[in-house]
């Protein structure tokens, strides 16, 4: 069974919801069947091209993100990021960018980040038949312009904007929000205020579930690791001693051996 927005909405309350990153083929086969959301995420851009940062992901790569993240989808629901910049200027523009990931790249919803600011762009959206997952708290689009990833919610007129955003997202249609780095009071909050799923990052449990970079949460991406994350394995060391073991092979001859080489017939050879 595909997963749908209507099952989403369907486990508030009943399951938590599991979601994960992926940007390519061969990893939405590895984690299809074991999630209920994968989000292809403009954080492709610094695990996958090393950006130092998500700002100058464009459309043409998520898209490609996209496309190869599909082929391996045969159950999860695909949630793509619209990039920074592929949403903010008119509804217009808003929606050809998200027709390009639904139509072309075969998504089944795209996520926005913004608060009550981008409810309108939100409607406009989910009027023309598109599902968004919105996104508040930190927000990695703009957070290194403005003020660095700092967590949110922790003064009470914070909590006040957060809930007034989230209450404003829910209205304009979304089918879930993304909590990022919102302190466990107010996410617990907000996930009992609303009536749809709210998915934390950095923001507790008592959100109605939860999304990690897979990269982090492997131990693959090294360059910083969130407070928030949980290293569920230290891929990167046991992917450093294959390499070692192989390159060690290849310069003792030991690499490729009899079982990896073909050869012709003692008869073709002795005529050649």
């Amino acid at each position: 069974m595909k997963i749908t927005v209507d099952y989403i909405k369907g486990l508030k309350g009943k399951k938590k919801i599991v979601a994960i990153t992926a940007y390519d083929y061969t990893t939405a086969t590895l984690i299809d069947e074991l999630v209920d959301i994968i989000l292809v995420g403009d954080s492709g851009g610094m695990v996958m091209l090393g950006y130092d940062n998500t700002i100058p992901v464009s459309m043409d790569e998520m898209l490609l993100f996209c496309k190869g993240v599909a082929k391996g989808r045969k159950r999860a629901m695909i949630v793509a990021d619209m990039p920074f910049m592929s949403y903010h200027i008119d509804d217009t523009s808003t929606l050809k960018n998200a027709f390009k990931l639904v139509k072309y790249a075969n998504v089944d919803a795209v996520k926005i980040e913004g608060g009550k600011e981008m409810s309108d762009r939100i409607k406009r959206l989910v009027d023309a038949g598109i599902p968004v997952m919105a996104h508040i708290g930190l927000k990695p689009q703009t957070a290194t312009l403005w003020h660095g990833y700092k967590v949110h919610g922790l003064t009470k007129d914070s909590a006040l904007k957060l809930l007034e955003d989230a209450k404003a997202l829910e209205d304009a249609g979304a089918f879930s929000i993304v909590l990022e780095q919102v302190t466990y009071e107010v996410a617990k909050m907000i996930s009992e205020r609303l009536s749809i799923p709210t998915i934390g990052i950095g923001s507790g449990n008592a959100c109605d579930g939860q999304i990690i970079v897979i990269h982090d949460m492997l131990g693959l991406y090294e360059k910083f690791k969130p407070r928030f994350v949980k290293r569920y394995a230290e891929l990167a060391s046991i992917i450093r001693d294959a390499i070692k073991l192989y390159a060690e092979d290849v310069i003792n001859g030991k690499f490729p051996a009899d079982e990896h080489t073909f050869h012709m017939s003692e008869e073709e050879y002795k005529s050649l």
